[in-house]
């Protein structure tokens, strides 16, 4: 399955100022991860969120946003976001953010 080229971009310029970012390819798509833990990524055109536990109901309710649900069941903490939600560079960036905030929430990975 290809990938958004263009929400592609679109994460690379946001992450080009942050430290400790690689960004792989995984799931058919990309995954951006940050200080070696996976952070949020693109499926088709469809942003893939790591909101994490104690965010992830308050993230379902937002619009344009979903349960991720790649293995055929839900993996609590991660979310799609449709092309929709994130039209804007802001709405984008308000979504990579608080999956940022998540990922700074982790111990390190050694």
């Amino acid at each position: 399955m290809a990938y958004d080229e263009g929400l592609a971009e679109r994460l690379r310029e946001h992450s080009q100022d942050h430290q400790n970012v690689e960004i792989k390819k995984m799931f058919g798509g990309l995954c951006f991860m940050v200080s070696r833990h996976m952070c949020c990524g693109i499926v088709g055109d469809t942003l893939m969120a790591r909101v994490g536990p104690d965010k992830y109901e308050e993230c379902l309710k937002r619009s344009h946003a979903r349960e991720m649900d790649f293995t055929g069941r839900a993996l609590k903490g991660m979310v799609y976001v449709s092309p929709e939600g994130i039209e804007s560079d802001e709405k984008l960036a308000e979504w990579v953010g608080i999956c940022e905030a998540f990922v700074s929430s982790l111990p390190p990975k050694k």
